[in-house]
């Protein structure tokens, strides 16, 4: 998945998980740029009593570099507060949520967000509440009512934090099972196992799950270094990630059954591109990668110009890849990669494109906030002709999984080596997914994800 449970240490704490960020030209209102963050993955929405929230411990970050030195110039950061009106009782609530000052509502989080830039922290609001979790018909009758209530408008800005469904689409039973995917089946069948089935269409492997989303929108003017900077000016590129920390030092207070923490703040998951971590990173140095800066993504440079999925697809699809297998061969580096991943791709390579702020190696989101939203927007973003899609940012919808595997199996050598010739499976490869997979959808205005699945109707 895009980084739900990507790291041994993190797949213990689901609350401080950065599963997927996104950033992109906000399409119902050009002006802006639309940050979302989301954690606590493969939430089953029958979750009770105890339903899923944030972490009061855990600082949340959404870090924007605008100087391409892969350090946060500005930062967004959420701190949450939980509320329980009732201790007394076992119930999320005690009678229908109407609203977000129902009485009824027993445990309501509240979050504070604050704006650091050169240093300096400027709080934007405070006492801004979360939307209940979707439980049912009889807790939350109205679920998109309460979640457009909890839409906070701080000045130009716009913020929401709570649930949402999960909008990223993977096909997690097949990638996982050496890369055995669905639709490509018949072309990775040398040990027989597919006789009972071809050809399969992919399975959603989050579908009807939730999320918990931190959103907010903010003027394009306000992220980048100068005013209406023009697309093929650096200056209109930003580098987005997201990050969690926890204080450095958790005790457990025995007698008063809770935790105790102290110390600084220490960064425990982080996440740009989708996949990165995942994927990429080796397994002994995935815990390590959460803990920096994509400042020092140098250390991590080698995974990204030689990935270890490159040299497995040839050996999983036997005579599918060969021309895959020989650029692996030859020991090429990937320049690719990674100047689609870590520097952002510079004027010349793509006609009329560039999202590069410099040679810094970089593991971030790079947005071109000067480049409008698509008229038609094609879920394979930039390899789909869509310039307003990823690797240009990331927007929901945005096909990450397919874009990723075609780019990994030689789709986009060319742009680097005009002469190659990638191999014809190399552009159809896919998971077989496409956003109509995503049983609640999305949303057409802020934040965009759709209305978290209930409980009552989605049991788990």
């Amino acid at each position: 998945m895009s980084s739900h449970r990507e790291a041994p240490e993190i797949s213990q704490d689901p609350v401080a998980d950065s599963t997927d960020v996104y950033a992109f030209v906000s399409p119902d209102r050009p002006g802006m740029v639309t940050l979302i963050a989301n954690y606590i993955p493969l939430q089953e929405p029958a979750g009770g009593p105890n339903f899923y929230e944030f972490g009061d411990d855990v600082l949340y970050d959404i870090n924007i570099d605008n100087t391409g030195d892969g350090r946060p110039d500005i930062i967004y950061q959420f701190r949450f507060t939980t509320r329980t009106r009732n201790e007394d009782t076992f119930l999320y609530n005690t009678g229908p949520i109407t609203s977000l000052r129902s009485g009824n509502w027993n445990r309501r989080q509240f979050y504070t967000v604050t704006r650091i830039q050169h240093g300096k922290a400027q709080v934007l609001g405070s006492g801004l509440a979360c939307p209940p979790c979707n439980i049912g018909p009889l807790s939350t009758p109205n679920y998109k009512a309460l979640a457009a209530e909890a839409i906070h408008t701080l000045g130009d800005i716009k913020v929401f934090a709570g649930q949402r469904a999960e909008g990223f689409y993977v096909d997690l039973g097949s990638i996982f099972d050496l890369a055995d995917l669905r639709p490509f089946q018949t072309l990775h069948d040398q040990y027989g196992f597919h006789a009972f089935s071809k050809n399969a269409p992919g399975a959603n492997g989050t579908n009807r799950l939730n999320v918990h989303s931190i959103a907010i929108q903010v003027p394009n003017w306000q992220l980048t270094r100068t005013r209406n900077p023009s697309a093929d000016d650096p200056r209109a590129v930003i580098g987005v990630w997201t990050s969690a920390c926890r204080q450095k030092v958790r005790l457990w207070d025995a007698d008063n059954g809770r935790n105790v923490d102290s110390g600084p703040f220490r960064q425990v998951s982080r996440l740009g591109n989708p996949l990165v971590n995942e994927v990429l990173i080796p397994l002994g140095k995935k815990d390590r990668w959460n803990t920096l800066a994509p400042a020092e993504d140098k250390y991590f440079a080698e995974y990204f110009a030689h990935p270890g999925l490159a040299g497995l697809l040839p050996v999983l699809y036997p005579g599918v890849f060969p021309k895959l297998a020989g650029l692996v061969k030859s020991g090429q580096p990937r320049a690719d990669l990674e100047a689609i991943l870590l520097t952002g791709i510079p004027h010349g390579i793509i006609p009329g494109f560039q999202n590069s702020m410099g040679s810094t190696l970089a593991d971030m989101l790079r947005l071109n906030t000067a480049i409008p939203p698509a008229h038609s927007p094609h879920i394979l973003g930039l390899i789909g002709g869509d310039a307003a899609g990823f690797p240009n940012g990331r927007r929901v919808f945005d096909d990450v999984v397919t874009i990723e595997l075609r780019a990994i199996a030689g789709v986009t050598y060319p742009l680097i080596n005009k002469s190659y010739q990638p191999d014809g499976a190399a552009g159809l490869i896919t998971d077989g997914l496409t956003p109509s997979s995503v049983s609640n959808g999305y949303q057409h205005s802020f934040p965009y994800l759709g209305t978290p699945y209930g409980g009552y109707y989605n049991p788990s």
